[in-house]
């Protein structure tokens, strides 16, 4: 068994990846707020990609705090992988935009 220090530690990272990736939660609310102001209400591709590269690093810090928080390797080829649907999505809305 592990002695009550170690786990007390363990306890205590746990708690603090939690805060940690609860405080990006509203961060990246604002970046969903903004992105929706700047493809749909008034079409602007600089704003876009501005808001949407704020967006993807909430993202990763806020998985990386979690598996911080668990005692896990913070990088991982599902962390990326996990990307590539709202990165295609993005591609999709912004194509005719930056093509036309």
């Amino acid at each position: 068994m592990t002695d009550p220090p170690a786990q007390q530690e363990r306890l205590a990272r746990a708690l603090i990846g939690v805060v940690a990736a609860s405080g990006l939660v509203y961060p990246l609310l604002l970046c969903a707020v903004q992105l929706v102001f700047a493809q749909l209400f008034v079409v602007d591709v600089a704003a876009t990609a501005l808001w949407l590269g704020v967006a993807v690093t909430c993202c990763v810090a806020l998985v990386a705090a979690v598996r911080w928080g668990a005692a896990r390797r913070v990088r991982s080829p599902w962390l990326l992988a996990g990307l590539a649907p709202p990165v295609l999505y993005e591609v999709w809305v912004l194509w005719p935009l930056v093509t036309g």
